[in-house]
């Protein structure tokens, strides 16, 4: 009898497999740093780990991602650390748990006919200078460099643009003077002949010229409430995550971009695998947060941003390598 019970339960539960745990991400912008994300995606690690994951994309940028997680409509977002910076400025709790991109990736591009000149960095006053978004990592990194030559936003017009393809186009069209934006619209500008990069924060030297540290940009974050509340569903994202990572980290760009979903992938294939080439070296190879690192974006943040200038912020909070920790030591393929 024993035996038959165990053969009826095995065959029930081939006959009715155990359902896929929905989970809702969005992302904030097809930009190379959210990356690692669309490559979990494209391996089937997150179904790997019995997640069903249903995808919202903001082009906009991942301000809009962020407001969608703490309005509840979202449950994980792949956005900027920053993010969770300003949130506990003001008193909301925005953890991130898996580090995607560990350096900036930004640059600052300027049309063909561009007058202006970084080493006088005052020639930027009264040009248009697109951003992804209001209050985005772009939107800071710009108000930074103006803060550090003695000038504010008001001395130039601000204009979210986007991000790749319509970023590009923003330049290519004379909506914009400036851009400041990341790959892959960062390799299109030189690529189309449209512009050329005029700052770029995209290696560790780059980034440190510009910001005096390492800057961490995307990341894995939810609210404290939804980690508090979904431990485990915490824990096999950032299994699959950190899994893509590992790969992303042994596999040329052609071959990441091959496990892409098509819709992630703008302009021409050939341009676009270079600009995964080109943004490879600011990818975390692990998921870890690192201590240090930091450290830089809240001392941008604090420079004009009032809210985090008044706050006693606690770093510890704001992010946490728990997760990251216990992901199984398993082969990246």
């Amino acid at each position: 009898m024993k035996t038959l019970m165990m053969a009826l339960a095995a065959s029930t539960a081939l006959a009715f497999p155990a359902l896929a745990q929905e989970v809702r991400m969005s992302v904030g912008s097809y930009n190379l740093n959210n990356l690692p994300f669309p490559v979990a995606q494209g391996l089937g690690y997150y179904e790997d780990e019995g997640l069903d994951v249903t995808v919202d994309n903001f082009a906009s940028g991942g301000s809009k991602t962020l407001q969608a997680l703490v309005a509840g409509s979202t449950d994980i977002a792949v956005g900027f650390y920053d993010h969770t910076i300003q949130m506990q400025a003001q008193n909301k709790h925005v953890v991130g748990f898996v580090e995607l991109a560990r350096n900036s990736g930004l640059v600052l591009a300027g049309g063909n006919n561009t007058t202006f000149d970084p080493a006088n960095p005052e020639t930027i006053k009264g040009l248009k200078v697109g951003i992804t978004a209001p209050g985005s990592s772009s939107d800071f990194f710009i108000r930074y460099y103006l803060q550090q030559h003695g000038m504010t936003g008001n001395d130039i017009a601000i204009i979210g643009v986007g991000s790749g393809s319509a970023a590009v186009a923003a330049v290519e069209q004379g909506k914009i003077d400036l851009l400041v934006n990341y790959d892959p619209a960062a390799t299109f500008i030189e690529a189309k002949g449209v512009g050329k990069i005029l700052i770029d924060a995209r290696s560790d030297k780059g980034a440190t010229e510009v910001y005096g540290g390492i800057y961490p940009t995307s990341v894995l974050y939810a609210t404290q409430d939804y980690i508090n509340k979904n431990p485990e569903t915490i824990q096999k994202v950032a299994n699959a995550t950190v899994r893509a990572l590992q790969w992303m980290s042994e596999h040329s760009a052609e071959e990441i971009v091959g496990k892409l979903p098509n819709e992630y992938i703008s302009g021409d294939r050939a341009t676009y695998i270079q600009a995964v080439e080109n943004a490879k070296a600011i990818f975390s190879t692990d998921g870890l947060f690192n201590e240090a690192d930091v450290e830089t974006p809240l001392r941008i943040l604090r420079t004009f941003n009032d809210s985090v200038a008044r706050a006693d912020i606690d770093l510890t909070k704001t992010y946490t390598n728990q997760f990251v920790q216990a992901v199984p030591a398993t082969k990246s393929n």
